[in-house]
């Protein structure tokens, strides 16, 4: 009778746990690599010739590639407050990236809902090692927006080689490779999360600059490289810098490269990979000898002789919404979901990613919350793809260096930017002819492209009205 009453008393105890451990299986694992500065064409994939990415290319090639994605500010903070939050910068006050000196109290406000936190409450263990750059004060940590683990940097800066970098709480100064110091404490916290449903951000560094040192095999490939670059008649480039700065560049993503397959290696061995949703993808793009200019939106000229500066716009600078500062390179693999080399031709950005996870992670959307995103799951299982709205919209109010107020509306067909600060450098693209973005019709007198870029700028003007921009009130009115 003992015997019998311990087991109903065990039975009972297991049919306690039944849901919830049924849950618990049903959701995935979810890795979320993020890089820092890191192009869209700086990939083996994406068909460069020197790039050395076969560990990324996996992802993409066993997943799906989002061959449209962007981000709605082509700079650090605010692209990263816009992927926490599903909001854009202007509406989180984080409009340009967060300068530790002269911004040392700015950064995410403390009642900010995120998609971490969502994810945690619904009993994922979350972790973010790498970068933040979201703020730099105590409520301003990654953990009190739902991580419970963090291990990186707050600030935006760090070097490549022996850092400096947060270890349980205190400051610490380690010996070795940046990208390699970040992976080895990612294997350490999957390793030890593997028994519940864990969500890890890994946010590298690289290949933000300084690019080097890397490690030898990460470099000998590009040492002695010629390589071809984009725009080498582009008038008065500075050619060998440029190919100096590719090479070291590329030499840096390959960092990442190698670490990435450590990471990949470490979910097979530990027999994680099949359910584990990893997302591959970068706060913004970046380029490097594209229309003259390297850097991301706030773009450098590289030439040998810089333009004549404009009152807001120093000699050396040229802001932008280049599709290359815009585009991100970005995949999804979802065991049991994506199929292998599957295309997503959809527009999407780093605002999709709130509902994205909460779906994916199967955790409720709270009600009554203003998210700007939408969820990708429909385009990643191949449904209701014909309904998706192609047309986005992006921001960019540069303060540190160029003063501006960007604001762009892009179509698959044609882009438009307004510097509502600086008139004289508005611009408009047809990009299904000029995908490279080398003519500004922005004075065409054709009546076509005169009512396209009366469309557009109404279309800015609906989208800063509807978020409640600030610089609205400021805007050159004119179209």
């Amino acid at each position: 009778m003992r015997y019998l009453l311990i087991t109903f008393v065990l039975l009972q105890f297991f049919f306690r746990l039944g849901p919830t451990q049924t849950e618990a299986a049903s959701q995935p694992n979810i890795l979320f690599i993020f890089t820092d500065d890191q192009a869209p064409w700086a990939l083996g994939k994406s068909g460069h010739p020197h790039a050395k990415t076969p560990h990324i290319d996996r992802i993409f090639q066993e997943g799906a590639y989002l061959v449209n994605s962007f981000t709605t500010t082509p700079v650090c903070s605010p692209s990263r407050a816009s992927l926490v939050a599903s909001r854009y910068g202007s509406e989180l006050e984080i409009t340009d990236w967060i300068h530790p000196r002269t911004e040392p109290k700015h950064g995410l406000k403390p009642d900010t809902v995120t998609w971490m936190k969502l994810l945690q409450d619904a009993g994922y263990r979350t972790g973010l090692i790498g970068k933040w750059h979201l703020g730099l004060l105590d409520k301003h940590h990654p953990t009190q927006f739902g991580y419970d683990y963090f291990m990186g940097f707050r600030s935006g800066g760090n070097v490549p080689k022996d850092p400096t970098l947060e270890v349980n709480g205190k400051d610490t100064k380690l010996k070795g490779l940046l990208p390699d110091i970040l992976v080895d404490d990612a294997i350490r916290f999957i390793n030890k999360e593997q028994g519940t449903p864990f969500m890890l951000s890994l946010h590298f560094r690289a290949p933000h600059a300084r690019w080097l040192p890397v490690a030898d095999e990460d470099w000998t490939p590009f040492e002695n490289l010629d390589p071809q670059i984009p725009n080498p008649d582009y008038p008065d480039l500075n050619v060998k810098r440029v190919k100096k700065m590719t090479r070291e560049y590329l030499a840096s993503v390959a960092s990442v490269d190698r670490n990435v397959g450590r990471l990949l290696q470490e979910l097979k061995e530990k027999q994680l990979d099949q359910n584990t949703v990893i997302i591959f993808s970068s706060d913004h793009g970046y380029n490097m000898g594209h229309n003259g200019i390297w850097h991301k939106g706030n773009g450098h000229w590289v030439l040998n002789k810089n333009p004549k500066p404009t009152p807001n716009i120093p000699a050396g600078q040229r802001p932008n919404m280049y599709d290359n500062s815009l585009k991100i390179p970005t995949a999804v693999l979802w065991p049991g979901v994506t199929q292998p080399n599957q295309i997503v031709k959809q527009t999407v950005s780093n605002l999709d990613w709130f509902p994205t996870l909460l779906e994916m992670a199967q955790v409720s959307r709270p009600a009554n919350m203003t998210i700007r995103g939408r969820s990708i799951v429909p385009l990643l299982k191949k449904e209701s793809q014909n309904e998706w709205d192609n047309d986005f919209y992006a921001e960019y109010s540069t303060k540190h260096q160029s003063k501006t107020h960007m604001r762009m509306y892009r179509t698959p067909e044609w882009k438009l930017i307004r510097d509502f600060l600086n008139p004289s450098q508005d611009e408009l693209y047809h990009l299904t002819e000029d995908p490279a973005e080398t003519n500004n019709l922005i004075n065409s007198k054709d009546p076509q492209v005169i009512k396209i870029r009366k469309q557009l700028h109404q279309k800015i003007l609906a989208r800063m009205k509807s978020i409640n921009d600030k610089v609205l009130s400021q805007k050159e009115q004119g179209t």
